[in-house]
């Protein structure tokens, strides 16, 4: 069995990933091929319905990168269709309190770690007969942390029994702090957030993960995360496009 992401987080290794909004299982397998320790397939914000999303995941599958899944909400049904598609981890967004942590770590695993309901159909093709017994070693649960009430539950939902990492969304975390979108590193109010996460994930032993850039990415390093997003699908396409587009305006200039 290939390493987990969470036996890797326990060794202090750092384990970066690529972000999937475009519904696209060929995006999927490119970012998975391009070297990724994970990919995710983002269901909350991003474009894609369950059956792409599976899709996606299987795409995945065909690489090295761990198949991740943003699910759109802390619910089990949708949670636990994930999971039945093969995601090896998933991130849960606006945890609020300790039990709703408890709920998202109950959708995740099996008795009697927790109340999954076994059905593993496709994910029991691709990993065979004993996925059942490994489950709950593999699958990382990650409860998202974007509100103030969770800043000010952080100690206790990062306590609660099969929580793995705690994901610092930082847009929600913004604009819950009334600050603009995105990272404000260097805003008070927004280094003491990230500073208070990381602190109820070291204190419970748990990784800390977050939705980042290639320009951020080495300052969430030397804060102590070990789940860190570059990129995501939709800027590299962007990204890529205008600079070749610009790239061949400015010969064209040149040649007149």
């Amino acid at each position: 069995m290939t390493t987990t992401l969470k036996a890797r987080w326990a060794m202090d290794e750092v384990t970066l990933g690529a972000w999937c909004m475009i519904p696209e299982p060929l995006t999927a397998e490119a970012l998975g091929r391009a070297g990724f320790d994970w990919v995710l397939v983002d269901m909350q914000h991003g474009c894609m319905d369950y059956e792409t999303a599976l899709n996606m995941i299987r795409a995945i599958d065909t690489t090295a990168a761990t198949p991740i899944v943003r699910v759109p909400w802390n619910d089990p049904g949708i949670i636990g269709r994930a999971l039945d598609a093969g995601a090896l981890g998933i991130v849960i967004p606006m945890i609020q309190t300790p039990d709703d942590a408890k709920r998202a770590v109950d959708a995740c695993l099996y008795p009697p770690k927790g109340r999954r309901s076994f059905g593993p159909v496709r994910v029991g093709m691709r990993d065979g007969p004993g996925y059942f017994m490994e489950a709950n070693e593999r699958i990382a649960v990650i409860p998202m942390i974007e509100t103030p009430e969770a800043l000010a539950n952080v100690e206790a939902i990062a306590a609660v029994p099969g929580v793995d990492a705690l994901f610092v969304g930082p847009f929600d975390l913004s604009i819950a702090l009334g600050l603009p979108p995105g990272d404000n590193d260097g805003k008070p109010a927004f280094d003491a957030a990230i500073a208070k996460v990381s602190a109820a994930a070291r204190s419970a032993n748990i990784a800390t993960a977050v939705l980042s850039n290639a320009k951020v990415a080495p300052l969430r390093i030397e804060q102590g995360f070990r789940m860190i997003s570059t990129t995501t699908d939709i800027n590299v396409l962007s990204m890529a496009a205008r600079s070749d587009l610009e790239a061949v305006k400015a010969a064209t200039q040149k040649g007149k």
